[in-house]
């Protein structure tokens, strides 16, 4: 009867709004950890400065007001991320120490803001390495320019007086920004199954790393992981083919989209490209961890019941 009652309350924690204290050691970390967080998060403060300013870099802006703006969203854009990094909690930030995934998603921005940078910068008659890549998209974007396909959509989506160079522009930036988001997320999907995502990094912390996930509102923890993941994974799926409808209704009853800059045309078409591949990668992260959770509750049910603490 002792072993029984004993038993009653580490039930309900498997079973209750509890779930998340099984999976990790606690919620916060000590002293010692926040201050060998600290160089990492500098580091990923400088690489998100650079990442603003590549388009900055490669086409060189003709006033100083759009200069100025974009230094201020680097300077932003670097605070948060150091403070997000060095806390011991974050507040925001997801999946902070279940790496790849974040380094994942920032690699796949980086590369696609870079590889759009080049593609125009290759306009003006720049390097050799600016003219291949340039030739490259030039041929992802005219593959992937096909009836229905999110290329076309966002075409179409651009005004009937926009010039031909510039639905050029628009076509290679669309086709090579929606290739690099799909080899993300089949990169992502190849180490998760290969290096079984996340459990081969230690014990997996919840609090840490669904900072805005809380387990005690709401039904059972598992149900709403994978709830959250079919949300994700539906509207990862359906964001590149919504986002240029709306625009076009933007244009028709509002004002006209126009994309004659490039830095515009660099952070529209990386937006429209990584917030649905994001989106997707989450899912399957949310649904991953809704299995690991699944996966202890059983095993602990099991062992209790070996134990004879529960009954057959």
């Amino acid at each position: 009867m002792t072993r029984m009652r004993q038993t009653a309350p580490q039930t309900q924690d498997q079973n209750g709004t509890r779930a998340r204290h099984r999976i990790a050691s606690g919620r916060y970390e000590g002293n010692d950890a926040v201050f060998t967080r600290l160089p990492g998060a500098l580091a990923r403060a400088m690489l998100v400065v650079l990442l603003i300013a590549i388009p900055s870099i490669f086409l060189p802006m003709g006033g100083s007001d759009g200069q100025q703006i974009v230094a201020l969203v680097a300077i932003f854009a670097a605070l948060f991320t150091f403070v997000e990094y060095s806390a011991s909690a974050p507040s925001i930030i997801e999946f902070r120490d279940a790496p790849p995934f974040n380094r994942l998603r920032f690699g796949a921005l980086f590369v696609t803001v870079l590889t759009l940078s080049l593609i125009l910068q290759g306009e003006n008659g720049a390097g050799s390495l600016s003219r291949l890549i340039h030739v490259i998209g030039d041929r992802v974007g005219e593959s992937a320019d096909f009836p229905y396909s999110p290329v076309r959509l966002v075409i179409l989506m651009m005004s009937p007086a926009t010039s031909p160079e510039v639905l050029h522009h628009v076509r290679t930036a669309a086709g090579i920004s929606y290739l690099l988001s799909l080899m993300s997320i089949a990169i992502f999907i190849v180490m998760l199954r290969m290096k079984r995502w996340p459990k081969r990094n230690g014990a997996f912390n919840v609090w840490v790393n669904l900072p805005t996930f809380d387990p005690t509102v709401g039904g059972d923890v598992v149900a709403r992981l994978n709830r959250d993941s079919q949300v994700n994974l539906i509207l990862g799926f359906l964001l590149p083919f919504i986002i240029p409808a709306v625009i076009k209704l933007i244009s028709i009853f509002v004002t006209p989209v126009t994309l004659d800059d490039p830095q515009t045309l660099i952070w529209m078409m990386t937006a429209w490209a990584f917030l649905p591949a994001s989106l997707l990668m989450r899912g399957v992260a949310l649904s991953r961890v809704a299995q690991m959770i699944h996966k202890q509750r059983k095993r602990a049910y099991a062992k209790a019941v070996a134990e004879g603490m529960l009954p057959v």
